[in-house]
């Protein structure tokens, strides 16, 4: 049933969503099932399969609710074939609570103590509005019990009133009907706080956007706001339209008790219905937002953890301050630390030759290739000593700023303790920002996601949720690019398909007893690593130096015996896959006829086409593909900054309204999603991602705030 209804909203094929269902159903990872059963899926990617897992766990979650429902209702007696129709209709979570409102257990309301006194025939007798004649105090007259607090007819009319609104506000056409027109009609409102002086919601002081189309982060940034007690936020809605809707729907014929009945209707929508819409609007247009969020925040980790590594290059990372002076680790072509040491070239000891001379002398004796500077406090000015020493010492290195976005979230976590228990957090932090310029996702991946400084409004989200969505792109990226099982860490290990932190420890264990591994298949000899967790996480672990070419290839142990007979039937062994005959063979699988091969070696042809590729370039770094970091030797400020000037720079951070880019001076500017392209675009990330290098031209200086406008209209990009 499900497979049914997901194929069709996804515009899958039923059978492969079927497979696809039952293969997450077996425990099967979607990065295993996105890379290894392309047959069975019809090739789905991940994306469609996390969209296919996550539709899937919502109608489940639907389903049993609808149990619940029914359960509870049946248990009052109150079932019937019309709910049980509505019931089955429902295909929405709110749609089911719309069902269930009015057999939901109740806290004292008005209209409860008025069933209490007995005043619910009453309520009938004027819901029925058959009664032309007579008034309706005569009709009430009857209902007065001053022992169950029903002084006069008054009073009961006012109790028999009660139960009507809240049965009104109950009922699940009506709620539809209201929360629609509220979306479709309705007007966000925000407005100062009494007393309020923040600067930071000047804009939403006196501000008002149709609810239907708010975009995301402003929604966030108003919730935020209001959170902060420095917004007051509502839904204005036309209330005629409303009204006329309710006597349509109530109003059946006149009556004696039709004046009473239309002030009730409004207030029923103004007391119980309104305020329950608002609520509900708001809930889903944030739950909207943060979804939006979410995925901006997805494609900026993506982009972020995917930057290419910048390849064996010795380096050395400086962690800027000014008192405490700037932390500096010498860092080897594999990223072991050489040695680390502390400069004062700032205020107060300002000893800016000193400085000099050890950035001279460390970088001589480790032959340094390249500096990283954070870029935190003091950053401007360490990167102006280290452009002087650069240029006044005729050293051949250059120089880039690195994002310590995490570095102190990293520093400060018991991993950073295990491996330098020896070092206080600011020594941590420097080795850590030269690490992430050498290889961005094994050290990255230390680091909560969230405190990496590529999202917007990630501390206002569902925590639990968001950090489940950043855990998948992690797992996506070291999927794809795939991991050195005899050098990656526990912290890059734990994101490999099927690998727990637990194993991931193991794993670590094992190698240091046992020394390196020669092949995948030892590692069902590691503790609590059996033969599940072993088909998952076996393709996307690479041994540069194994005892089979194969095994530093994304071709699955699985399908070594497929790939040995497509290699033979070329005329080639394994060995020739990164031999001399290794451009011999790329000729020859360029040019297989997949259908017949297929045939020839068992293999379906997607999984045939993915053994091609792998042989074909047998180790290859996917980001080898993406543009390398951007280096300097030299510097800018703000203060040289003019309007029209032409600068590159490196996108930092995209968000929903435009792109943050570092072109060399202490704040990243900001180009506006208006000033992103010479045509409309709808999103950011339709030009520009995280690491992206662009041309600007300055559009604005504001050198009191440090704020500095860009653009890219009309400036030529180089390809």
């Amino acid at each position: 049933m499900f497979s049914e209804i997901i194929a069709k909203e996804l515009g899958l094929k039923q059978s492969n969503t079927a497979k696809a269902i039952e293969l997450l159903d077996e425990g099967n990872t979607i990065p295993f099932i996105a890379r290894y059963r392309k047959e069975a899926t019809g090739e789905m990617d991940e994306n469609q399969l996390r969209e296919l897992a996550d539709r899937l766990t919502y109608l489940r979650n639907l389903t049993q609710r609808k149990e619940e429902v029914q359960r509870t209702i049946e248990e009052q007696g109150k079932w019937s074939a019309e709910l049980a129709s509505a019931l089955n209709k429902a295909k929405t979570l709110a749609e089911v609570e719309d069902i269930y409102l009015p057999y939901r257990p109740k806290r004292k309301t008005r209209a409860s103590q008025a069933r209490e006194r007995g005043l619910e025939p009453l309520a009938r007798i004027i819901r029925a509005q058959e009664i032309r004649q007579g008034t309706p105090e005569e009709v009430a007259a009857s209902y007065v019990n001053p022992e169950k607090e029903v002084p006069d007819a008054k009073a009961a009319l006012q109790g028999a009133l009660d139960i009507i609104a809240e049965e009104v506000a109950e009922e699940a056409d009506i709620r539809r009907w209201i929360r629609e027109f509220t979306f479709r009609k309705g007007v966000l409102q925000s407005k100062a706080a009494d007393g309020s002086v923040s600067t930071a919601y000047d804009m939403y002081y006196d501000y008002h956007e149709p609810v239907a189309k708010i975009p995301p982060h402003r929604v966030l940034a108003i919730n935020r706001g209001e959170r902060e007690k420095v917004l007051k936020v509502k839904i204005e809605v036309e209330g005629e339209a409303v009204s006329r809707f309710l006597e349509n729907r109530i109003l059946s014929r006149p009556s004696i008790f039709s004046g009473l009945l239309k002030d009730t209707l409004q207030d029923s929508y103004k007391r119980l219905l309104a305020p329950a819409m608002e609520r509900e609007l708001r809930s889903e247009m944030t739950e909207k937002a943060e979804e939006q969020a979410m995925k901006v925040f997805q494609a900026n980790l993506k982009n972020l953890l995917m930057q290419p590594p910048i390849g064996r290059s010795r380096v050395l990372s400086i962690d800027p301050g000014f008192r405490t002076g700037c932390k500096w680790a010498a860092l080897s072509e594999t990223g072991s630390l050489a040695e680390v040491g502390v400069i004062y070239p700032h205020e107060p000891q300002k000893k800016w030759d000193d400085a000099k001379r050890s950035i001279r002398d460390v970088v001589k004796k480790y032959g340094i290739e390249l500096i990283a500077i954070g870029n935190g406090t003091a950053s401007r000015e360490t990167e102006a000593l280290v452009a002087e020493t650069i240029r006044d010492m005729e050293l051949p290195v250059q120089f880039i700023i690195v994002s310590e976005a995490g570095a102190s979230v990293y520093s400060a976590s018991p991993l950073a303790g295990e491996e330098f228990p020896q070092f206080d957090l600011s020594l941590r932090s420097a080795v850590s920002i030269g690490r992430r310029l050498q290889d961005p996702l094994a050290e990255l991946v230390k680091i909560e996601p969230k405190a990496l400084g590529v999202g917007q409004y990630q501390h206002d989200m569902n925590q639990k949720r968001l950090e489940e969505t950043l855990g998948a792109v992690v797992e996506s990226c070291v999927n794809t690019v795939g991991v050195d099982l005899n050098t990656a860490s526990p912290s890059l290990l734990r994101y490999v398909a099927g690998v727990s932190p637990q194993v991931a420890k193991n794993i670590v264990a094992y190698r240091e007893e046992k020394g390196a591994f020669r092949k995948r298949a030892e590692l069902k000899k590691v503790s609590r690593l059996g033969p599940q967790a072993f088909q998952q996480c076996a393709g996307f672990v690479r041994i540069p130096d194994g005892d089979n070419p194969l095994e530093n290839t994304p071709v699955h142990p699985e399908s070594y015996d497929g790939a040995v007979t497509l290699l033979k039937a070329l005329g080639f062994v394994p060995a020739d896959i990164k031999g001399p005959r290794h451009s011999e063979l790329k000729a020859a699988l360029s040019k297989v006829d997949t259908a017949t091969m297929s045939q020839v070696t068992g293999l379906g042809i997607p999984t045939l086409k993915d053994i091609i590729e792998a042989l074909m370039k047998p180790g290859r770094d996917p980001r080898e593909d993406l543009p390398k970091p951007r280096f300097s030797s030299d510097i800018l400020s703000i203060e040289n900054l003019k309007e029209g000037m032409i600068l590159q720079g490196t996108v930092r951070n995209v968000v929903d309204f435009g792109a943050f880019v570092d072109i060399g001076v202490k704040h990243d500017g900001l180009v506006h999603i208006s000033q992103l392209a010479d045509k409309f675009i709808r999103h950011p990330m339709e030009v520009v991602a995280v690491g992206d290098i662009v041309t600007v031209a300055v559009l604005s200086v504001d050198r009191q705030r440090e704020r500095v406008g860009l653009t890219m209209k009309g400036v030529p990009q180089q390809a």
